[in-house]
């Protein structure tokens, strides 16, 4: 359903990408995204002046008479976003979750699709395919796949954001089960502190259901946090069909922690709790150091499989990485 907030919100958005992508967007993606070349369309008897490279001698012996090949520009290009909406996507220490800076990259990619009239789908998923809509043109196509962005998991558990200083009552609840463990709660580890069941990422098999429903190929972008493991042979093996790029979202205070005392922190794809000492410099070093690492190794794996990366801070700019990208692809398709 279409509240009056959701339906602002899309609109706030469109207004605001809408000059970017006029202003900025469009000529870079065109010059980087131009389609497959030329594609073959039909046979036609050969006429004074045409082409002699384009007869088709198989054709011409079978027939006793010279016929050409004919082609045509291919520009159509199918871009597919492929967006992560599970509980991890809903954390933002600053203005915006890491959900909301995906629906803003979301717009972005998909106006300067259209712009260029390209068509554009949406893949949502979790620990599966949530929702897909097949990629089609037209700006109000494109409004939809923002409104399904920024509408999934309004209605599900309570957002991550607020989640992350659990209140007094949440902490001596905390103890009194560290203190006696029931057997249920220990082996149902996907359930989180609200009773609401826990749908940790799958990114092996989100790209499983593009490969299925692809028939061609296409430009997808995975937009992801990437807190999974195990889906670098999927996403290798998408790479070499279609036109891969992952776009981390990332959020400062999952980098490093200020010193804020005694806190409990719950795993938003798993549902874990656990109690955590911010006044520590050491415990906030290794919490920042793991990081740290983190990061990198997703970025070494990613550059050694020859994928595309953009890192977006949820509370930054998502244009200006956008751009840089854009820039970047140029520059590489021109050497």
């Amino acid at each position: 359903m279409l509240t009056a907030e959701l339906a602002a919100q899309v609109r706030r958005i469109q207004v605001h990408t809408g000059r970017q992508v006029a202003d900025v967007l469009a000529g870079a993606y065109h010059s980087v995204f131009k389609g497959r070349g030329m594609e073959f369309e039909e046979v036609r008897p050969y006429v004074p002046g045409d082409d002699v490279r384009t007869i088709d001698w198989n054709v011409t012996a079978r027939v006793g008479a010279p016929y050409i090949k004919r082609y045509v520009e291919e520009r159509e290009l199918t871009v597919l976003l492929v967006v992560d909406i599970s509980g991890s996507q809903d954390f933002g220490s600053g203005e915006r979750t890491k959900r909301e800076a995906a629906a803003l990259l979301s717009a972005l990619i998909a106006f300067s699709a259209i712009h260029n009239h390209d068509k554009v789908g949406l893949l949502l998923f979790r620990n599966g395919a949530e929702e897909y809509i097949p990629p089609r043109k037209g700006q109000r196509h494109a409004l939809r796949v923002v409104r399904e962005v920024l509408a999934a998991g309004r209605d599900s558990e309570q957002s991550w954001r607020n989640r992350f200083e659990l209140p007094i009552a949440v902490l001596k609840r905390f103890f009194r089960l560290r203190a006696k463990t029931k057997p249920q709660a220990r082996k149902d580890q996907s359930t989180g502190a609200g009773g609401a069941r826990m749908r940790p990422s799958d990114i092996g098999h989100a790209l499983e259901f593009c490969r299925r429903v692809l028939t061609r190929k296409a430009v997808i972008f995975v937009v992801s946090d990437f807190l999974d493991d195990g889906y670098l042979p999927v996403l290798r093996s998408a790479n070499r069909r279609h036109d891969i790029v992952c776009v981390r979202m990332v959020d400062q205070r999952e980098l490093k922690l200020e010193a804020a005392g005694l806190i409990a922190l719950e795993d938003a794809e798993t549902g874990k709790a656990r109690l955590l000492d911010t006044r520590s410099k050491a415990v906030r070093e290794a919490l920042a150091d793991r990081a740290q690492k983190r990061r990198q190794s997703i970025t070494k794996a990613f550059r050694g499989s020859g994928i595309d990366t953009i890192e977006i801070d949820a509370a930054g700019s998502v244009i200006d990485p956008l751009v840089s990208f854009f820039r970047m692809r140029e520059r590489r398709l021109k050497r």
